[in-house]
């Protein structure tokens, strides 16, 4: 990332216990440390939504070409593409089936205890 060297470490470290003192220069060294560590993680985590973008456009893409083509004769990587977005696509919806029946579970028992409240 920086073309820092073993030298200029200790060059600013000597730097920085001339300035800061030995009291503060361990807070410091740990803040800055914080900070680094947070940049990467914020690196790290646009660099996986990035590749996880452009997966999704091939996958947009290879599904394009396989509709032009009739989704007959199809390749070996289309077909394991065309395969791979139908199996993100029952995975996404599974979710909302499992919310939908229990939504459906808690309002007729919902119903049941208001008609019990009634018969009292």
């Amino acid at each position: 990332m920086f073309d820092i060297g073993f030298w200029e470490i200790v060059v600013i470290l000597v730097v920085g216990l001339v300035v800061l003192g030995p009291d503060r220069l361990p807070g410091a060294i740990r803040n800055v440390s914080r900070w680094v560590t947070g940049a990467r993680k914020m690196a790290d985590s646009v660099k996986d939504e990035l590749s996880q973008e452009l997966k999704l456009q091939e996958l947009q893409e290879n599904l394009k070409k396989a509709e032009k083509m009739g989704m007959e004769d199809l390749s070996p990587e289309l077909k394991e593409s065309v395969d791979s977005l139908k199996k993100a696509a029952a995975d996404v919806q599974r979710p909302y089936a499992d919310v939908s029946s229990d939504t459906s579970t808690v309002s007729s028992s919902s119903t049941t205890v208001s008609s019990d409240k009634k018969q009292e």
